[in-house]
């Protein structure tokens, strides 16, 4: 490494398109390798230090930075292994959103169309159910229910006297709605769209324009992840070559 040209903070800041303190703290969180100092205590920076920086700029698109930081410090660490059991688990759960929200895709659309009226907990209710049946109907808690309402996305009837409220068919269609969604990570205010659409057009178009965005999002994460573990494959074997 003595051999090879040094650089400063700001040489590394203007490579990655960060701030010179930003390099000081990801020299001091092991996100880069070991950092010799000159004899008044500057930091000596070689391009080794650009490479791990490059790599953890591209790790953090995909995987996020905390994973990024905990990748590139078990490699600093000599643990690739445990590197690799980090990249491995980061892919398994953008996997499993991706399983979930195609699962959830498939059951929004049937209930959207209400193409499965005879199942269990899409059955219509003979009388208007209360919070309670209503909930253990969509299989959440009541208090989901009013959270919900608070939100404006649902608009229980109201009992003359008691104001307890009560639950009709359409009620029961949207809270199913709303949970499938909320399972799949969309806010709530992704939701309301997709209700008033429901209600107003009885389409889907809302309905589908939220699962695509939520398609994209997690194309775009895959697709970084790529890139990361490409950068990431890349800086591990270079450094074995020079060990």
């Amino acid at each position: 490494m003595t051999a090879e040209r040094a650089l400063r903070p700001v040489d590394l800041a203007r490579l990655a398109g960060v701030s010179t303190q930003l390099v000081r703290d990801y020299a001091d969180a092991g996100v880069l390798p070991p950092v010799e100092r000159t004899a008044s205590g500057y930091r000596r920076f070689h391009p080794v230090h650009a490479r791990a920086l490059l790599t953890y700029r591209a790790l953090a698109r995909g995987f996020g930075p905390e994973t990024a930081r905990e990748i590139m410090r078990a490699v600093h660490a000599d643990d690739v292994p445990g590197a690799l059991a980090l990249v491995d688990a980061a892919h398994a759960e953008l996997h499993a959103r991706r399983e979930a929200l195609r699962a959830t895709a498939e059951a929004l659309q049937a209930v959207a169309g209400e193409a499965s009226a005879d199942e269990p907990g899409l059955r219509r209710p003979r009388v208007p159910l209360t919070v309670s049946e209503a909930a253990a109907r969509v299989g959440v808690r009541p208090s989901a229910l009013r959270v919900w309402e608070s939100a404006g996305l649902l608009a229980p009837a109201r009992e003359r006297g008691t104001h307890y409220r009560r639950y009709g068919a359409a009620d029961l269609r949207d809270a199913r709605m709303i949970s499938l969604l909320r399972q799949a990570g969309h806010p709530l205010a992704q939701i309301r769209p997709v209700l008033e659409d429901l209600r107003e057009t009885g389409g889907s178009e809302a309905l589908r324009a939220a699962l695509d965005r939520r398609t994209r999002d997690l194309t775009r994460t895959s697709r970084a992840t790529l890139e990361g573990t490409s950068r990431l494959h890349a800086y591990v074997t270079e450094a074995e070559t020079e060990h």
